[in-house]
């Protein structure tokens, strides 16, 4: 199965011109995919309706997938088999029998900064632990996406304006900045650890893994859930939950809409406003706590 994925990664990225963030979601859902049919000794040319509908199940009760991210990987998987069709690998797609669940615009989670500076807290002096500050930090401040994040190169960082430059989705440049944080651990990083993960290997690429190659997509996922086994939180922590935080954050400090829809490379507004809902309710807390008249007086 390897082989036909990777035949049909590089078909979406020349043929498809699909952007590196599909295409990192895309190659992701897969790898899941392949490890399931590994686990379970099933043939991907030989999938029934029946495995699929236990499959459909296993993603929503086991890996806990949100009905925006359950949507996005069955088409990912019917997109798959829709080119093996027409390679002739397989006869059928059985993926075209199920329906996409219907997303639920329910609102983001995001981090309250207390929790952010625990994570950061836990991170040690190793080249390893520095390197996991610097990629908190990084995005944190600046609301990257994670396809976005594993690609910054290191020219694309200009430290005397404190910019990066990213490639977002459908291939568009964008700029984002750097706070002092970010920039002193940046500096930590290259300086201190990023040749010493690297192991005598050469790469552009800002972020380097454990054994010396470019960080991918599920490695920065595996950083952040060890991240928080080091330290003394509970919650789940994903890295786009650092993008809602970084728009929330923003937002609660008085930052307009259109800027932060141009922070974080919103084609459309509209998707920015779910912010609004979470900022509201920030809003409204901090007045049920604050006004006199509010508090409970009832004895």
């Amino acid at each position: 199965m390897r082989e036909y994925i990777d035949k049909y990664i590089e078909y979406i990225r020349v043929i498809r011109n699909y952007s590196d963030y599909t295409e990192t979601n895309y190659l992701l859902d897969l790898d899941n995919y392949e490890d399931y049919l590994k686990k379970h000794r099933m043939n991907f040319k030989n999938i029934s309706y029946k495995d699929i509908t236990i499959y459909n199940k296993y993603l929503k009760e086991e890996e806990n997938l949100s009905s925006s991210s359950l949507a996005r990987h069955l088409s990912t998987l019917r997109s798959f088999y829709n080119y093996l069709l027409n390679e002739g690998v397989v006869s059928t797609n059985p993926f075209n029998l199920i329906s996409t669940p219907k997303k639920v615009n329910k609102l983001p989670n995001y981090m309250k900064y207390n929790e952010f500076e625990e994570m950061i807290n836990s991170c040690d002096d190793t080249p390893l632990g520095i390197r996991n500050k610097c990629l908190l930090e990084v995005l944190l401040a600046t609301g990257a996406r994670i396809g976005e994040l594993i690609n910054i190169d290191l020219d694309d960082i200009n430290y005397s304006s404190k910019e990066i430059k990213v490639l977002g989705k459908g291939n568009k440049e964008r700029i984002v900045f750097l706070n002092d944080h970010a920039i002193e651990s940046l500096k930590d990083y290259i300086n201190n650890s990023r040749s010493l993960l690297l192991k005598n290997k050469k790469s552009n690429r800002l972020f380097i893994n454990h054994i010396g190659g470019e960080l991918t997509t599920r490695g920065v996922r595996d950083i952040l859930d060890n991240i928080i086994k080091k330290s003394s939180l509970s919650i789940k922590v994903t890295p786009h939950m650092f993008r809602h935080t970084f728009a929330t954050m923003l937002l609660n400090e008085g930052c307009d809409l259109k800027s932060v829809q141009e922070l974080l490379g919103h084609v459309n507004l509209s998707t920015t406003q779910i912010y609004t809902h979470v900022t509201g309710d920030y809003i409204k807390n901090m007045y049920l706590h604050t006004h006199p008249r509010s508090k409970n007086t009832s004895k």
